[in-house]
């Protein structure tokens, strides 16, 4: 079994849980496949105009990643980042308001976002973009974590689909 602290500045592996595996020892339960669901909606947006996207994070209940910024330097922020399409221009991404939560692995409460969560980020269509189906590729990079413990950190991939009028 494979287990990750968040104590100590650093993400480490846990060796004593290969050992409680190895011994047949109880072991704390799995997390849930999806921890964490990514999705993007489409949005339309017409040439030579700025408009607005968003990507969503279904946080599993029990869980949270970490707000962007990062409470502590050693915490993976949640980050996202859209690719530019032919005729669109990517634009600053916004993070939603974080939670304040005490966790048992940490000195001091940190910032984390739980639940349903919103990135939003903008974009402009250029006056020359043909009109049409376009497709915006993005990256999500999150570290989702219990109360006890942080799992490997994970970037999953989505597309936002942008129809030009």
């Amino acid at each position: 079994m494979f287990a990750l602290a968040c104590s100590g500045g650093a993400v480490t592996d846990s060796p004593a849980a290969d050992a409680d595996a190895a011994s047949g020892s109880a072991s704390p339960p799995a997390p849930p496949a999806e921890m964490v669901r990514v999705e993007a909606p489409g949005v339309e947006a017409r040439r030579g105009a700025s408009a607005g996207g968003e990507v969503r994070l279904s946080v599993a209940r029990g869980f949270h990643v970490n707000a962007n910024p990062a409470s502590e330097k050693y915490l993976i922020p949640t980050e996202l980042k859209v690719e530019p399409a032919e005729g669109i221009e990517v634009g600053a991404v916004a993070y939603p308001e974080s939670l304040t939560k005490q966790f048992s692995f940490a000195d001091k409460p940190l910032a984390v976002y739980e639940g349903e969560v919103r990135i939003k980020f903008a974009f402009k269509v250029r006056p020359g973009a043909r009109p049409g189906a376009h497709t915006l590729r993005a990256r999500v990079r999150y570290q989702a974590c219990d109360d006890a413990q942080c799992y490997p950190p994970k970037t999953v991939e989505t597309t936002v689909s942008v129809r030009v009028n």
